[in-house]
């Protein structure tokens, strides 16, 4: 099985060769310059942006995942290049050794890509704004019930992977073309909208668009993944790849241990307060007295309390990645079968009082502080209303259009507006636009089209 996990096919055409670089490194490349990847550093990761105080991104946090993801991963390859040489031919334990590591990093890259404007409250005004249309019937008519289904559940996870194969209008096939396996590693609910299922942790959500549903079945056919023999034949549904599980514990340390971090810098957090739950959880993973009495030599010699600070988020990333390395490796059939169904840092979170702890401080104080809330009240009308302007005059035939409908779609970028009959791609094309935009071209934009910026 090891030997087909992974796949150097690419998504649309393939380009060029360049062997100064391996096909995986490309992938991350890709994703470093392109324009999605850009955007993110003026999407919110949870605090307003910008502030007197510099806090993190969607940019900096995918770079940040992408560089835990890849000592993640280099556990894991070695782990599987050794437990399973006699298993692997050449080409595999090469790829486990060396490669894994740039699969992982860009993965990590692009794990948010998906993801539009103001985070999760953005993610609910899409949703929302169609659960508003269940009752027009007219409205509905246009779509099937899974293309509903996916409107009403939209997920930044599925959209992902739209925003990185889809064919825009005017432009070429296969997106940014990277590999099935880059690809296949970030798609944390590998099934349809039809299949969600909050008990099993692979259909918490879902992780493609229907339009997208060929691209994903080409991604699991290339990578091997295991289809769930649970789901009804009606509905999609596969067993994680197990690439996703070294993804998701890199998202799932870092906005854990670094949103405490920012919470510090922001005056949320108390610094004794913030120091003691560092100190306290780095005994509880590490349990040994002598690192310990070097961690607080080394406080010692610091003056600055954010730098202190940051020593302590630095040594707690170290070891959580030494300790969720262990479990991967501990768990590494259930993972390859796909029967595990928890998360690894939550695995670890059972046996670490402080990193709930964390987890609780930060729904209480961090997720919900004015200045979040404000942000996610604000981000969550700007994108409704978006929608509401552009996507009932796209769904409209030209001659059916008012002179406001028609001046409205003149706006959409024409690579957003699709030439088909099919409303549903129409309707994705708007949701595209819509959902890539960063936070501030959404606003400026609702302040344009509402006449308070002329």
């Amino acid at each position: 099985m090891l030997n087909k996990l992974f796949s150097g096919k690419r998504t649309g055409t393939s380009g060029g060769k360049d062997y100064a670089r391996s096909i995986y490194r490309r992938d991350y490349d890709r994703v470093i310059f392109s324009s999605a990847f850009r955007r993110l550093q003026n999407k919110t990761q949870v605090f307003p942006l910008p502030g007197s105080v510099f806090v993190h991104n969607r940019l900096t946090h995918s770079l940040e995942v992408s560089s835990v993801g890849r000592s993640l991963a280099a556990v894991a390859g070695e782990h599987f290049a050794t437990k399973y040489a006699g298993e692997l031919n050449r080409a595999s334990r090469d790829f486990y050794l060396h490669d894994l590591q740039d699969v992982v990093a860009a993965a990590c890259l692009c794990h948010d890509i998906g993801n539009p404007a103001f985070g999760h409250s953005g993610e609910d005004a899409i949703s929302e704004y169609f659960r508003e249309k269940q009752c027009d019937e007219k409205f509905k008519a246009h779509f099937t019930d899974v293309q509903w289904t996916d409107l009403v559940n939209f997920e930044g996870n599925a959209n992902a992977i739209r925003c990185l194969t889809s064919m825009q209008s005017g432009k070429e096939s296969g997106g940014l073309g990277l590999t099935c396996s880059t690809l296949a590693a970030i798609v944390k609910y590998p099934c349809s909208s039809s299949a969600i299922d909050s008990s099993n942790i692979h259909r918490k959500k879902f992780g493609y668009l229907q339009a997208d549903r060929e691209v994903f079945l080409e991604i699991a056919e290339e990578t091997s993944m295991l289809k769930d023999m649970r789901v009804a034949s009606d509905a999609d549904a596969w067993l994680r790849h197990p690439f996703v599980w070294l993804v998701e514990a890199a998202d799932d340390i870092c906005y854990n241990i670094i949103d405490l971090e920012d919470a510090h810098r922001l005056r949320i957090i108390d610094y004794q307060e913030c120091r003691a739950v560092f100190l306290n959880l780095l005994r509880e993973l590490n349990g040994d007295a002598s690192e310990t009495d070097k961690i607080n030599d080394r406080l010692s010699r610091m003056n600055d309390r954010n730098s202190q600070i940051s020593y302590l988020r630095a040594k707690t990333i170290g070891f959580l990645i030494w300790r969720i390395g262990e479990l991967f490796v501990k768990n590494d059939a259930r993972i390859l079968d796909g029967s595990l169904n928890r998360s690894l840092y939550d695995s670890i979170a059972g046996l670490c009082p402080d990193l709930g702890y964390i987890a609780d401080f930060s729904r209480e104080n961090i997720y919900n502080h004015r200045s979040v809330v404000e942000i996610e009240n604000a981000g969550y009308n700007v994108i409704k209303e978006l929608l509401r302007h552009f996507v009932d005059p796209t769904l409209k035939a030209e001659h059916e259009r008012s002179k406001a409908e028609k001046k409205a779609v003149k706006l959409i970028p024409p690579q957003f507006l699709f030439t088909t009959d099919d409303p549903y791609l129409r309707t994705l094309g708007v949701i595209d636009y819509v959902a890539g935009m960063t936070d501030n071209y959404a606003v400026d934009l609702y302040k344009r089209i509402k006449g308070i910026t002329i």
